[in-house]
């Protein structure tokens, strides 16, 4: 009797070895877990690399307004009025917010908070940051009052201060009061509150005019302590701005200012990746028992096949093909799972989170496509790992040997 071509007989051993075995339930049992295992494993990486990347972009969006995509800083006396005239000259596509700042303590009532307070034109802050934009909402018009005051929500909070309160801000800098000296004080009128969705940054950071540092610190109205600048493309121009700056004068980009938490996030994110391969892994041990199982149950088959014109080639294939079978159904089930959790988790709120902690009350969910594939190539790679042992342990089986002993 002639066996069939080399493709035909392939596939139909692989299709008679699926089915479930009465005489060896055990066997499909474990191919079954193996199955299950794989789809699970894809699933949880897909979720959980979805959540850990949207929670990245998710701080990245926030620390990206708040930090700016640009920061010129002085070293010396200050940013000279003429270096931001050139820079300008040379960028007019970028959006530029000279600023001052210093550390201060706000007291209303008998709330005290401490603080960073900027000097800006309110102008040109609001064009390059729109969290400062919506806590203008047009009310001040380009002119607002010398003393006028925006801060974050918490802190107002904190304070017990509302609009058009007077909040006293207590300065580094002294004055002569007296035999003695005592810290300088100015009041100024809360006239609008921001939300960043950062608490940290709500709960610290004040703005106010450039008249008023020139009137209470008397800084120089042509230096400023440093400039905002915002542009499409930060990481591309920033050697270009560098070129332009003096020697006491340098730039920094917002993934500078904050280059430790991602590179934290980073890691969390490939050690993550790697603890929930391990699943995949674990996974991949059953299709190495159940294909084992099927070798050892099926050796007098396999030793028939060979007598009857059967090459190794193609025992091999056999059983190779049926461990990829099952990781395949495993990877595209768990794919389709995966894709399926993260289009629930995106469009329905079942996870709450704590705004104040995480910047966000809605879970995060974006999952790149280079982690897809990546999650892809990985759990691949350990089901033809996983696959190759047992069928090489099938092709070295000596039809000789089984059939005179069994």
């Amino acid at each position: 009797m002639a066996l069939p071509s080399d493709g035909r007989l392939v596939r139909r051993i692989v299709r008679h070895y699926l089915r479930y075995d009465r005489e060896n339930p055990f066997i499909f049992i474990s191919a079954l877990l193996a199955f299950l295992g794989i789809a699970a494993g894809v699933m949880v990486l897909m979720i959980a690399m979805g959540i850990m990347n949207g929670t990245q972009q998710e701080f990245e969006k926030k620390l990206f307004v708040m930090n700016y995509p640009l920061t010129v800083v002085s070293y010396g006396q200050g940013v000279r009025k003429s270096t931001i005239e050139r820079i300008h000259k040379h960028f007019p596509e970028m959006k530029l917010s000279p600023y001052y700042s210093t550390q201060v303590i706000a007291k209303h009532g008998s709330g005290i908070q401490g603080g960073i307070l900027y000097g800006v034109d309110f102008a040109k802050e609001a064009a390059l940051n729109p969290v400062f934009a919506k806590a203008l909402d047009g009310k001040l018009g380009t002119h607002p009052p010398r003393y006028a005051l925006v801060a974050g929500d918490d802190l107002s909070f904190s304070l017990d201060a509302r609009l058009n309160d007077k909040i006293t801000l207590f300065f580094s800098q002294y004055q002569a009061a007296g035999l003695g000296t005592m810290p300088l004080q100015k009041r100024f009128r809360l006239l609008g509150t921001f939300n960043s969705g950062l608490k940290a940054y709500d709960k610290a950071i004040m703005y106010t005019t450039l008249a008023a540092f020139h009137k209470v610190l008397k800084k120089a109205p042509d230096r400023f302590d440093g400039v905002h600048i915002y542009t499409e493309n930060p990481m591309e121009k920033i050697k270009a701005v560098k070129a332009l700056l003096p020697d006491d004068t340098d730039i920094e980009g917002w993934w500078q200012q904050n280059g430790n938490f991602f590179s934290a996030m980073q890691m969390e994110k490939k050690a993550l990746f790697l603890v929930l391969l391990l699943i995949i892994l674990v996974a991949s041990l059953n299709i190495i028992s159940s294909l084992l199982m099927t070798v050892m149950s099926r050796r007098r088959e396999i030793a028939l096949l060979r007598t009857l014109g059967a090459t190794r080639r193609e025992i091999r294939q056999i059983f190779f093909r049926l461990g990829v079978v099952v990781g395949a159904a495993g990877i595209l089930v768990g794919t389709l799972l995966g894709f399926g959790g993260i289009w629930i988790l995106t469009h329905f709120d079942i996870i709450h989170l704590p705004a104040d902690v995480y910047g966000t009350s809605r879970l995060p969910v974006d999952l790149l496509w280079s982690d897809f594939f990546m999650i892809l190539a990985g759990t691949a790679l350990i089901v033809l790992l996983s696959a190759l042992y047992p069928a090489r342990k099938a092709a070295s089986t000596d039809p000789l040997s089984v059939l005179r002993n069994e």
